[in-house]
């Protein structure tokens, strides 16, 4: 099972990464689009964290080598998925750095993501 959610999270990083460097602008316009929603905005945002976070903190529990990384990447979503649906607002808080100058922070996220997928992914082919 292990395997299987490596695998899914090196697909999902590495598409979710790769749409963060080519289309940064539709990302910060997606943030400020749940931003202006308000609470409900929040909630959204925890709705894309919390599952993804919750399958890979349920079956993918390996604390060494390179799945370490994905674990705590998964308790990472975890955690901000909590945080959306327990304080909206400070969820709000945190969105509210996103603007149209700073779209570039997509791109620097998009890299790390991608980054993330090749390490995980590495893990997997050497396995």
């Amino acid at each position: 099972m292990e395997r299987s959610v490596e695998v899914l999270a090196v697909i999902l990083f590495g598409v979710v990464g790769f749409s963060h460097i080519l289309q940064p602008k539709a990302w910060t316009e997606f943030f400020i689009l749940l931003r202006g929603k308000g609470e409900a905005g929040a909630f959204v945002d925890g709705f894309l964290n919390l599952p993804l976070g919750g399958v890979i903190v349920a079956f993918h529990n390996v604390w060494s080598g390179i799945p370490l990384v994905l674990t705590l990447v998964g308790w990472g979503l975890l955690i901000k998925g909590v945080i959306r649906f327990w304080a909206p607002k400070q969820a709000l808080r945190m969105m509210a750095h996103v603007s149209v100058e700073r779209s570039w922070g997509f791109q620097v996220a998009g890299a790390a993501l991608v980054a993330l997928a090749g390490l995980i992914g590495y893990g997997v082919y050497t396995r």
